[in-house]
């Protein structure tokens, strides 16, 4: 018989908060899939160009990070320790789509300096919920 341990209320704010940073993602991710036309008439010629060269494997790539990111928070939620694994897949999956993103395309030079921003803080953020379901593993939060 396993026995847990009531998490403190920081814990389901930090929860409800992932979940919608998580969800923030999944829409991104739908917006770019399903309104390419309207994303692309919003661009300059060079931004297109790199908008266009996006690979396959680096849109798999944001989907697995988004998707995955987002049923790790509902598994938080949910007091789930399988939260950590798929908190893992998904900040994998976002430093696979960065590393196109940022060093392989030509963003930086199409969309300015500016373009590392939102990439680390999402590298940041991903980083911190795979700590954050660790703890709630050591501490018995999730089962």
């Amino acid at each position: 018989m396993t026995t847990s341990v009531k998490p403190p209320t920081w814990f389901w704010v930090v929860s409800v908060i992932a979940l919608l940073w998580n969800l923030m993602g999944v829409g991104n991710y739908l917006n770019q899939a399903f309104n390419q036309m309207t994303l692309l008439e919003s661009m300059d010629q060079a931004q297109r160009e790199v908008f266009e060269g996006i690979p396959a494997w680096a849109t798999a790539a944001f989907a697995i990070a988004v998707f995955s990111g987002a049923l790790a928070s509902i598994a938080l939620l949910l007091r789930k320790k399988w939260s950590r694994p798929l908190f893992v897949i998904s900040l994998i999956a976002a430093v696979a789509q960065f590393i196109h993103w940022l060093f392989i395309s030509n963003a930086v030079k199409a969309f300015g300096p500016s373009t590392y921003a939102m990439p680390a803080i999402i590298i940041i953020i991903g980083i911190y919920l795979v700590f954050f379901s660790k703890k709630g593993i050591e501490k018995g939060w999730l089962t």
